[in-house]
């Protein structure tokens, strides 16, 4: 069975990520976002969810002990919205407020084919609730989607396997946001 932990950075949705995860069979809990990598590895994990957080979560120095997830995991990690946002800053990227922030349902749009999107069509609905973006993609990372707004809607390391998404797949708001997660088990 898949293991996938969800790191909570005291957002509203982090229970939502844990039970799309359980719902879809996942061995799955929630933890705090100060457990340490070594504590991760030892509970034998396949993959790491980094919730949203509590406002402009993203562009605060620190977040538990996320840095240390990012820079030693060989596993898979998909950061939402906040945990996004400070994927991309850890990385080298740049995180600000949005110019125009997004709320309610949006427009995705798919520019690059990828296991994290298989079966989702290059144009669907998706929630949003965020005042901050990733406004610098990282050089060590692709942008995979977009919508009018937000330019860097989603994002995928060039060389590990970690994915960010600046909407919340774990809605049933967002249109294929079930399959998206089960792409992100199959990752795992």
């Amino acid at each position: 069975m898949v293991k996938i932990f969800v790191v909570d950075n005291g957002g509203q949705w982090t229970h939502r990520e844990w039970r799309r995860l359980r719902d879809l069979g996942v061995e799955t809990k929630i933890v705090p976002n100060n457990i340490s990598f070594d504590e991760l590895v030892k509970e034998d994990i396949n993959g790491l969810v980094l919730s949203g957080g509590a406002p402009r979560i993203g562009l605060k120095e620190t977040l538990g002990n996320i840095d240390e997830y990012l820079d030693r995991a060989k596993f898979p990690i998909l950061g939402i919205c906040a945990g996004h946002q400070y994927m991309a800053r850890f990385f080298g990227g740049v995180a600000k407020p949005s110019k125009k922030p997004e709320f309610g349902k949006i427009e995705l749009i798919v520019l690059k084919e990828d296991e994290i999107f298989k079966g989702v069509p290059k144009k669907s609905i998706v929630w949003e609730s965020h005042n901050d973006e990733v406004a610098e993609l990282p050089n060590s990372f692709i942008c995979l989607a977009e919508s009018e707004s937000c330019k860097i809607q989603a994002m995928k390391h060039k060389s590990k396997p970690f994915y960010g998404l600046q909407f919340h797949p774990e809605v049933e708001h967002t249109e294929y946001g079930k399959l998206i997660f089960q792409n992100f088990v199959k990752i795992c």
